[in-house]
């Protein structure tokens, strides 16, 4: 008998089987319910929610910025632009194509040309892409967003648009507020540009609510150092939308956007312009009638009331048009002014750095008259070259070398005073290397540095621009790490007229011979006169010069106020002992950790040289006549200064007596009660007396007019 298999078992096993698999299934959604209900509920619940709200940001108006007497330098202006919502379109295509062409015959703007690909790739209202595609791309993305498809059309045109609505649906105006120069490239080197959000800063500024692709912040300028302060803070909405992106809805009230500050310069209009034309006018004086050739290439002019620090005119020559800048960045337009060998983008007064020649010597007559290396009625042996020793080390035997004075028949005997006045070199090289028994104890370097520094030397002016360059009063120990090499007596004797390494910033030079002028104290530069809400009410703010910050709360040790506008001490030489002690014996000098001051007498003696320059009939500011029976008194310091740059080299003009030369001058007025200096530097222009004193008088002559005209007119706001 056969024993066949129980069917009962083998049912059984199947039904097992497949009820643990319907379990397991069960298992996994019942998990997975519960990972995404509960352990992630609310991830989803937000995902949820975003997909119909969106959060939009609302553009605040820029501040504005004025000169100090109202003029607007930097504004807020409408731009049209003509968009086309897609989902607003007709149904009908025919009737999408005629409004292209018809609107392509308004605007320009091909009806149909490229890709959507060829527009994805582009800004908007970029040539090339045609109407077609610019929409074809936006239905793509978000069908009830406007796609821009011409930007800042003239009012005309949008007049032309708003009435053919009914003609047109879908097309629309839109007004965007666009940045707008009135002085344009007069003072684009002080107001700056602005462009897109960098990509790198791209999180901080979309975490403060701004909208990459939209706003913009500044590049340079005033508009880039001071952005927190014109910025504003961006609005908010939150809206329900549909799936295609259509807003059904506020969700939360409005916030609206809170516009920037406007800020206020020291700036004169009047005075800047003047200060142009006079430095583009010399320029182009000499370069046509007297050198033939292009020979002066750049300047700068700088003007400043000594007592406060305020910035009255500030020139960088040549410069850029900022205007051009407003919409977009242009390519090409950035490209020519970043290869010109001239460097316009570059704010000359506080970026550059030159050797300062006898312009320096302020410091170097401060120094020796305080430190007793020479006295006032010493008599000082100066001819027309001097021949010296030079050495590396107290055990080299040296070599000799002659040091030139730029007078060849040189000055004979004279006293400190005429030192100054006649700015001889060979005076300031024994004053700071020393001479035999004449001056045994010369000034040395490690002093001449610390009496530069002093004056303003070898370190940012802080000033509220970005870039500013440190300049350099160099040592043995900068020599030794950048150079290789042991410092020489040689070095000493050229620093000591602001050749050799010395370089200096034109604003530097400047506030060297104002705080000489403003009896040692050394004031705060400032382009900021006050920081002010839309409604005119002031609003405080403090500078950081370290970081180059704003922050409206003190920023900490060395941040200091700018609005409302105080007049800021950075120091005093004749009261804080900023300068530190050294003890020199031969060519070496220790610093005995003591601190010093100048004393007043002293600063006042360089004063008297200063104005010796213009009344003594060899002063270097009297013999070029510029300041000839001034109705003002007058006091300044000129200089030629030789250099060696890649342009030089390039001319092979950096040989011994074929060395090119810059020309400066820094001059204060009126000499009892000084209330503006002035500092002029041409590039390769030659004599500072000859070229750039001119310059210093034109610019002085326009500030007693228009201050004279101001009082006439009862007005108090001018230079």
């Amino acid at each position: 008998m056969t024993t066949a298999t129980s069917p009962s078992r083998f049912q059984n096993w199947r039904y097992g089987t497949i009820y643990a698999v319907i379990g397991l299934v069960f298992a996994i959604f019942l998990s997975r319910l519960f990972n995404l209900q509960i352990l992630q509920g609310v991830d989803w619940m937000a995902k949820a929610e975003k997909n119909h709200t969106r959060q939009i940001s609302i553009a605040p108006a820029r501040g504005i910025i004025y000169d100090r007497n109202g003029y607007v330098l930097a504004r807020n202006i409408a731009a049209y632009n003509i968009v086309v919502t897609p989902a607003y379109l007709p149904d009908d295509e025919s009737d999408i194509q005629r409004i292209y062409r018809e609107l392509s015959a308004l605007t320009g703007v091909p009806a149909s040309q490229g890709t959507a690909a060829d527009a994805k790739l582009l800004e908007a209202c970029t040539p090339g892409p045609g109407i077609a595609q610019w929409v074809e791309l936006g239905a793509s993305n978000a069908p009830y967003d406007p796609v821009k498809v011409d930007c800042n059309v003239g009012e005309a045109t949008a007049m032309v648009v708003r009435e053919r609505a009914v003609d047109w649906p879908g097309v629309s105006v839109e007004i965007e507020p666009l940045r707008d120069y009135p002085t344009g490239s007069l003072t684009a080197n002080v107001v700056g540009f602005l462009g897109p959000i960098p990509a790198n800063k791209e999180q901080v500024y979309r975490q403060a609510g701004f909208r990459p692709g939209r706003d913009k912040v500044g590049y340079s300028g005033v508009e880039a150092s001071l952005d927190d302060i014109l910025i504003g803070t961006p609005g908010r909405r939150v809206v329900e939308v549909d799936v295609a992106g259509q807003e059904l809805g506020n969700l939360q009230p409005p916030v609206a956007p809170v516009a920037g500050n406007n800020l206020i310069l020291t700036i004169d209009t009047r005075l800047q312009d003047a200060a142009q034309a006079a430095l583009v006018g010399e320029i182009d004086y000499w370069n046509k009638i007297i050198y033939g050739e292009i020979r002066i290439s750049s300047g700068v002019v700088i003007a400043m009331n000594p007592k406060t620090g305020e910035i009255l005119a500030m020139v960088s020559y040549p410069t850029y048009e900022n205007n051009r800048m407003a919409r977009f960045i242009p390519a090409y337009y950035y490209e020519q002014l970043s290869q010109d060998p001239r460097h316009p983008l570059l704010n000359m007064a506080i970026s550059a750095t030159y050797p300062p020649g006898s312009a320096f010597k302020l410091s170097t007559a401060t120094g020796a008259l305080n430190e007793g290396v020479v006295t006032l009625d010493q008599i000082i042996d100066a001819p027309g070259k001097l021949t010296l020793v030079e050495k590396f080390s107290p055990t080299d035997p040296g070599k000799e070398r002659d040091y030139v004075d730029w007078n060849e028949a040189g000055f004979g005997k004279i006293d400190f005073l005429h030192c100054i006045a006649f700015s001889s070199n060979v005076c300031f090289y024994k004053l700071g290397g020393g001479y035999e028994d004449e001056i045994p104890e010369g000034l040395d370097i490690e002093r001449l540095k610390q009496y530069a520094r002093a004056l303003g030397y070898d370190q940012p002016s802080g000033v509220e621009l970005l870039g500013e360059a440190s300049g350099l009063i160099p040592d043995p120990a900068w020599k030794r790490i950048n150079k290789g090499e042991n410092w020489s007596t040689g070095d000493t004797y050229i620093a000591s007229v602001g050749q050799g390494y010395v370089a200096a910033t034109p604003i530097q030079v400047l506030m060297s011979a104002a705080t000489i002028a403003n009896n040692g104290k050394l004031m705060q530069p400032t382009i900021i006169r006050s920081v002010q809400d839309g409604e005119g009410n002031m609003q405080e703010w403090w500078w950081n010069p370290a970081d180059q910050t704003v922050t409206t709360t003190s920023a900490g040790a060395g941040s200091y106020q700018i609005s409302p506008f105080t007049p800021n001490v950075r120091w005093d030489i004749t009261t804080d002992a900023i300068i530190i002690d050294y003890q020199c014996e031969d060519t070496y000098c220790t610093d005995t950790g003591l601190m010093k001051t100048v004393q007043p007498w002293v600063v006042s003696k360089i004063q008297e040289g200063m104005r010796l320059a213009v009344l003594d009939a060899r002063g270097t500011l009297h013999r070029n006549t510029s300041f000839l029976n001034y109705p003002i008194a007058v006091a300044g310091k000129t200089g030629t200064a030789e250099y060696c740059d890649d342009v030089a080299l390039d001319q092979d003009r950096c040989k011994w007596e074929l060395w090119p030369t810059h020309a400066w001058t820094v001059a204060y007025a009126p000499f009892d009660d000084p209330e503006i200096v002035i500092v002029a530097f041409a590039y390769n222009a030659g004599e500072g007396a000859s070229v750039a004193a001119p310059i210093v008088k034109l610019v002085m002559d326009a500030y007693f007019e228009i201050k004279a005209i101001d009082i006439a007119q009862g007005l108090t706001g001018g230079p």
